[in-house]
């Protein structure tokens, strides 16, 4: 056993010598750099020089003001998710408003009420998403201002329900291509993750969102202000309630 030990040892002292980072055995079975050790894993472990740079990043950090988990993380994307964080709070501010509007007694349509109130917190939870996001790879998020959204939505000529899924409309198509310009910054400096993120968790989504809503303004533009409004409304409001079951 000690003589074991001792050849041990003498394998891996020698195998430290070689410049590689793993010393792998060949197809027929032989390994480079041969010993005891290596004829047991195959492979033999050395540090990489490369983490020495790695490790003196994470000595600099002091306490809690930077960031333990940031690698490859440019300042343009950590600005661009905070922006997009801006802009999903503010249509959620917008749809939360025809929510209200909506769900006035001398409107009483339950149906676009519970469909804009869905919207707007789906569009904050994608926020959420942005902020976590945001937080895994060792960004910090800096929320903004949000803009005070219009509480009036009757239009004489195309009336509530038109000119609301109408502005919902362009709010979608707006919110599409700045999930695509977030997409251009992650693209210009090179981080893949960031981009597969915003393909996976929102644009893909997005696509879904402005498709729904054109459908609806389509339908809308054919059933007129009276009893059609009142038809449309029943069916967003069984929409609503299939979503929530």
């Amino acid at each position: 056993m000690h003589l074991t030990a001792q050849r041990s040892v003498s394998a891996v002292a020698g195998a430290s010598r070689k410049p590689a980072a793993f010393v792998r055995r060949t197809r027929g079975g032989s390994a480079r750099g041969s010993g005891a050790v290596d004829q047991l894993t195959g492979v033999v472990f050395q540090p990489f020089s490369a983490v020495q740079s790695e490790l003196a990043t994470v000595d600099r950090t002091k306490e809690a003001v930077e960031s333990f988990a940031r690698v490859s993380f440019t300042p343009a994307c950590e600005a661009a998710l905070n922006e997009q964080i801006n802009i999903e709070y503010n249509v959620s501010y917008v749809y939360h408003a025809l929510y209200a509007y909506f769900a006035r007694d001398n409107v009483a349509l339950p149906g676009f009420a519970s469909f804009f109130k869905a919207a707007s917190e789906e569009e904050r939870e994608h926020a959420e998403m942005l902020m976590d996001y945001q937080n895994t790879r060792g960004g910090r998020v800096r929320l903004a201002s949000i803009m005070m959204p219009e509480m009036e939505f009757n239009h004489a000529d195309k009336g509530d329900a038109l000119y609301a899924m109408e502005l919902a409309l362009s709010l979608e198509k707006l919110n599409f291509t700045k999930l695509r310009e977030l997409h251009d910054v992650a693209d210009e400096n090179g981080d893949a993750q960031m981009c597969d993120f915003v393909e996976g968790a929102l644009l893909a989504d997005q696509v879904k969102s402005v498709k729904q809503v054109a459908e609806f303004v389509s339908q809308l533009r054919r059933v007129g202000k009276g009893l059609g409004v009142y038809e449309f409304d029943k069916k967003l409001g069984d929409l609503a309630a299939a979503g929530a079951a």
